[in-house]
């Protein structure tokens, strides 16, 4: 039986999201980016994720993440939101790769109601990268991710040889019980 939620509507869930009935999504409502906005890449689930540059800074008038995921080879500024780190070298591959399936994966869940942001340093390698594994942990073919984001993020994202092979050889398999 479902549970009534504080807001008076018998059957929703607290978490539940009225529907858009000619799209069948979510309503994005206040707390999602802004599709089309600068940086953001509407994922085919109608997730938003916004990819950045940490050298170029943040437009004050810009709204800022409720959730940071950020790739760096050192530690990154403390900032007031909630952030996670992986250590990832620029033009390289994460030092960890368990752990970055790990954060994607939470990531991926995170933009299904929060304003999640994923930066490198320049916005582009890493940055590129990590939305195209989102990509397939949403649904694209890992072959078609690299250009998905490229499409639809920034036309040089996924900058090195080896970023586009992490990418066409990673599965949503390791994401098994990822649900929208």
């Amino acid at each position: 039986m479902e549970q009534e939620s504080g807001s008076g509507r018998a059957g929703r869930r607290d978490g539940d999201r009225e529907r858009d009935p000619a799209s069948g999504r979510r309503d994005r409502g206040e707390w999602a980016w802004r599709p089309g906005g600068p940086g953001v890449l509407e994922l085919p689930s109608g997730r938003l994720v916004r990819g950045r540059g940490l050298r170029r800074p943040l437009d004050p008038a810009a709204p800022v993440p409720s959730y940071g995921l950020y790739l760096l080879g050192s530690r990154p500024p403390e900032v007031a939101w909630e952030a996670r780190w992986i250590r990832w070298p620029d033009f390289r591959l994460p030092a960890d790769r368990g752990d970055a399936r790990t954060a994607l994966a939470e990531a991926w869940r995170r933009a299904a109601g929060e304003r999640v942001e994923v930066a490198c340093g320049g916005g582009r390698g890493r940055t590129g990268t990590a939305l195209a594994c989102l990509a397939v942990l949403d649904g694209v073919p890992a072959a078609e991710a690299v250009d998905f984001v490229r499409r639809h993020y920034d036309r040089h994202a996924v900058e090195t040889p080896w970023q586009r092979r992490y990418v066409r050889r990673f599965t949503p398999t390791g994401a098994a019980g990822l649900t929208g």
